[in-house]
């Protein structure tokens, strides 16, 4: 199913990303398409957030690729670490493939912005995270960069995300496929 959920500013955004958290686990790969400004890196600070890991979540765009560590959680248990990529920069497959991403795949959730095209082969199951602003992105107001409503579109693919209820799905609007298909 196809899930879309309006975000009204960025702070609902990585909030979103925060009880996201909650239903990950190691091994799963995170895909994240939207426009300069859209939220991508906001909704993964949410999700570091979540995940409880340590440094500041920031975009890797010109580093590329960061591991992000777990922290201890209060029962002395970690949570899987976070990688987050940048593929925006990326210019070929092969230069996918010397990131050498599938070596932590089993047990970090990893995170690729810009990632659609690219890094659907490293697995079977992924989430699809699709962020728009309907009312325009950073370049229209690069003062109000946080506010303005987002709205994101989640595709589970693969048997991993049958069943998975994520955030905002209770109250998520179907897509007109599927209102079609009722």
């Amino acid at each position: 199913m196809t899930t879309q959920v309006r975000l009204p500013d960025a702070e609902a955004t990585r909030a979103w990303g925060r009880a996201l958290a909650g239903v990950l686990k190691p091994g799963d790969l995170l895909v994240l398409t939207g426009d300069l400004g859209a939220g991508k890196t906001t909704l993964t600070q949410g999700l570091g957030e979540g995940l409880g890991v340590r440094g500041q979540v920031a975009s890797p765009t010109f580093v590329i690729a960061r591991e992000h560590p777990p922290l201890p959680r209060p029962d002395g248990t970690r949570g899987p670490a976070l990688v987050h990529v940048d593929a925006y920069r990326l210019g070929s497959l092969d230069e996918v493939e010397a990131l050498d991403l599938d070596a932590a795949l089993d047990e970090a959730v990893t995170v690729v912005e810009w990632g659609e095209g690219w890094v659907e082969g490293l697995t079977d199951d992924r989430l699809e995270l699709r962020l728009e602003r309907p009312h325009g992105g950073v370049g229209d107001d690069v003062e109000d960069a946080a506010a303005g409503e987002r709205v994101l579109t989640v595709q589970g693919v693969g048997d991993r995300w049958e069943g998975v209820e994520l955030p905002g799905q209770a109250a998520a609007t179907p897509t007109a496929r599927e209102q079609g298909e009722s």
